[in-house]
């Protein structure tokens, strides 16, 4: 499902290419029987990350953005530098959540898989736009 959302990166060398790149790792995921979600989470979270990245890369003035990892912060960079409008506030809590998850699955920590699901359900929709916006069909 994901690696199909970013099937215009496919191998492309750049931000896009890598989201894509975690695209498949989680489709595979999506595959397996694996208890812990978090992995999946940590993959999610870079492919947001990365495409947020890629975003302001090519969408803004001078192609730059800053080193968070944190995706409410990356949409509100992008919103702000770019043409890029959305509402932002239902969004922010999901984000919140894939972040820290993210960073959990970094120190090993067990996470809450429901929450992460109903977080990835609501981000799904931005990503959706986000995808529009990049004019990805």
């Amino acid at each position: 499902m994901y690696q199909d959302k970013f099937k215009q990166f496919e191998n492309v060398e750049n931000l896009a290419g890598k989201a894509w790149e975690h695209a498949v790792a989680i489709d595979v995921l999506n595959n397996t029987n694996i208890k812990d979600c978090s992995i999946h989470c940590f993959h999610y979270q870079q492919m947001l990350e990365l495409f947020f990245k890629h975003l302001l890369e090519v969408k803004t003035q001078f192609g730059s953005y800053s080193k968070t990892h944190k995706l409410q912060r990356l949409l509100e960079e992008l919103i702000a530098n770019t043409e890029f409008k959305t509402n932002k506030s239902q969004y922010f809590m999901a984000l919140q959540v894939i972040t820290v998850c993210a960073e959990e699955y970094r120190y090993n920590f067990l996470i809450d898989c429901e929450g992460y699901k109903q977080s990835v359900a609501v981000v799904d929709i931005l990503l959706d736009e986000l995808l529009e916006f990049e004019g990805v069909k």
